[in-house]
């Protein structure tokens, strides 16, 4: 059952770009510049954390949201970690930041843009980077970090460890900081394998999509991804294999969350609460089960592409607990945001500072988000997604489409792209798209066979 003791609002927001004019440079209520604490997961899922789904156990993330503000449809831009983390952190989409796809794999350039540390650190932070990185070694990928630390493997503990580490001293930089503790669950849940026996316990279920998915009405590249080595294990399992997964997702999560207690932890009792920003958030979300898919691939479904994301700015600071029902939140808006709360001049991006949102004020309406897939590894298929409050349209290299009414189907079980009464909507939402791509420089343009950039 959803936390409902907020002031709740509603704005329908998009990832396109929102243009300077959005972003216009705002005072704080205090000469005192907050710091800023980011941390991430890799891939969970909008609903995985407990104030959304009480199947999942975050009673950190579920305390932090019960004073903070709650963004329930929140997206990034791709469903993949390194062209998201380079949305992230640089406020612009993929194919611009020069990273398409994972870093090393087709489509990665090699990021191209300034990230958020270079942006804070001229604006007099003390930036600080722990933990997953994944973008590369570009000059200007490892510009604007006071202190860089990043991890190769599966190294939570020492993460958590060094953030708690640097918040002990933090008073002493003499100057604001910004520390980013990026996570690496629940990925972990890529090398999950099947036990010959699974124990599940009795509260782990699957939903009604693995129950009625037979991928009949969606595009080929679905079932071809069940055939991929590591979704292959699961394909003909019983359903307690399936359980089984979730079980596992579910304590990496709790995982996940229970370092996020002890940065919060570390933060109160360093005297740093009421002066510095918190956001929570993840890169892309995982199938879970879902549409009988697991991990992260080829489709643009909610649990793929939306998030979670929290964030904190303390009442003195004009903050307040909000529950923002409507999409208001694409992790392009994670740059401008930040800069804005730093008091730093603004920069030129796709995404725009919601700054005055959390602090209360109406801002004015986008009307969809849009999200790329470039590929998963070696493996390249384009996708784009266009979504509004009701209605999803994708549509891949190919010219293969599919459109969901969210609102009388929100699992996507029926693709409505061929249905004759949808036809009006999905021209509408495809020549958005197309709108929006042109105006981008959407390298997809000159893939789609529908487009004049292809011919």
């Amino acid at each position: 059952m959803r936390n409902t003791n907020f002031d709740r609002r509603g704005f329908l927001v998009s990832g396109a770009a929102a243009g300077a004019a959005h972003m216009l440079r705002r005072p704080w209520l205090r000469e005192e510049r907050p710091n800023l604490l980011v941390i991430t997961s890799d891939q969970q899922h909008w609903e995985a954390m407990g104030y959304e789904d009480p199947f999942f156990r975050t009673p950190a993330c579920d305390a932090l949201a019960a004073e903070a503000a709650v963004f329930r449809q929140s997206f990034c831009t791709t469903p993949q970690c390194s062209p998201s983390r380079s949305s992230m952190l640089c406020g612009s989409y993929p194919h611009k930041t020069g990273v398409m796809n994972n870093h090393g794999s087709p489509g990665d350039e090699g990021l191209k843009l300034p990230t958020l540390g270079s942006y804070l650190q001229r604006a007099g932070y003390h930036t600080v980077y722990h933990g997953k990185w994944h973008l590369g070694n570009t000059e200007v990928a490892l510009e604007g970090w006071d202190s860089f630390r990043p991890t190769s493997r599966p190294a939570d503990r020492l993460v958590a460890r060094m953030t708690r580490d640097f918040l002990s001293r933090a008073k002493e930089v003499g100057k604001p900081f910004a520390l980013f503790a990026m996570f690496l669950e629940p990925h972990g849940i890529q090398g999950f394998s099947p036990s010959k026996n699974p124990s599940v316990p009795d509260d782990v279920k699957l939903d009604r999509s693995w129950h009625e998915e037979n991928f009949d009405d969606k595009p080929a590249v679905q079932r071809e991804f069940l055939d991929r080595a590591g979704v292959k294990r699961l394909v003909g399992e019983s359903a307690d294999v399936w359980r089984e997964y979730r079980a596992s997702y579910r304590e990496r999560v709790a995982s996940f969350d229970r370092f996020v207690g002890s940065l919060l932890k570390a933060l109160r009792d360093n005297g740093l609460w009421e002066n510095t920003v918190i956001v929570v958030t993840s890169d892309h979300g995982d199938m879970d089960t879902h549409h009988r898919l697991v991990f992260k691939g080829p489709f643009m479904y909610e649990h793929l592409v939306r998030i979670p994301t929290l964030i904190r700015i303390p009442p003195g600071l004009g903050g307040r607990r909000l529950d923002l029902e409507h999409y208001a939140w694409v992790n392009v808006d994670l740059v401008p945001t930040l800069l804005e709360a730093a008091g730093a001049d603004p920069i030129d991006c796709d995404g725009r500072s919601l700054l005055p949102l959390l602090r209360g004020e109406d801002i004015e309406p986008r009307p969809f988000v849009v999200a790329q897939f470039h590929g998963k590894g070696s493996w390249v298929h384009p996708i784009r997604m266009l979504r509004t409050t009701r209605y999803k349209y994708n549509r891949d290299f190919r010219g293969i489409e599919e459109l969901y009414d969210l609102q009388t189907d929100p699992v996507e079980l029926r693709n409505l792209a061929t249905s004759t009464e949808h036809a009006k909507v999905k021209a509408r939402l495809a020549n958005q798209l197309m709108d929006w791509m042109k105006v981008q420089g959407d390298p997809f343009l000159k893939l789609d066979p529908e487009s004049e950039e292809a011919r």
